[in-house]
């Protein structure tokens, strides 16, 4: 009997191994992106407001296809500073149409206070962090209109 046991469950084990290995990963079919003037960028998303007040800080660098999405409730002005944020950014202000509002191009680096501020000048629902140059390197512009994909329905409307 105990035989039997040890026998089903090695054999129960070696079915979930090899089923774990057949599966993609979650990470990998659903991770977040835009795509703007044809470009697609995978992206963090900072929905809460830890997320947004910690940002791409502490990061010493990011990928060229990386950025990160701050998600807020409702359109208003925005202004974001570069507070311990290591890399030179682009930042870019959408509004609830998704339409491209403002661009901060090249914000620098802050290690201590006071630090530029980078104002969106315009109601923003979102902001788009990008590499510094990015945003010139795709021709971004005012009017400009963000896609989402893989971002809950709630964030993108």
């Amino acid at each position: 009997m105990r035989a039997t046991t040890v026998l089903c469950s090695t054999l129960f084990a070696t079915v979930l191994a090899c089923a774990a290995c057949a599966a993609p990963p979650a990470a990998t079919s659903s991770a977040a992106s835009v795509t703007l003037r044809g470009h697609r960028f995978s992206v963090e998303v900072a929905n809460t407001p830890p997320e947004q007040a910690h940002g791409l800080m502490d990061r010493a660098s990011m990928p060229a296809d990386h950025g990160m999405l701050f998600v807020f409730p409702e359109a208003e002005p925005r202004t974001f500073w570069m507070k311990n944020t290591l890399i030179p950014l682009d930042m870019l202000f959408f509004d609830d149409a998704h339409k491209l509002v403002a661009i901060q191009p090249d914000a620098q680096p802050c290690r201590a206070d006071p630090c530029k501020l980078y104002p969106s000048n315009a109601p923003a629902r979102y902001v788009l962090e990008l590499n510094a140059g990015m945003a010139a390197k795709i021709g971004a512009r005012t009017g400009d209109v963000i896609g989402f994909s893989n971002l809950s329905s709630s964030a993108t409307q």
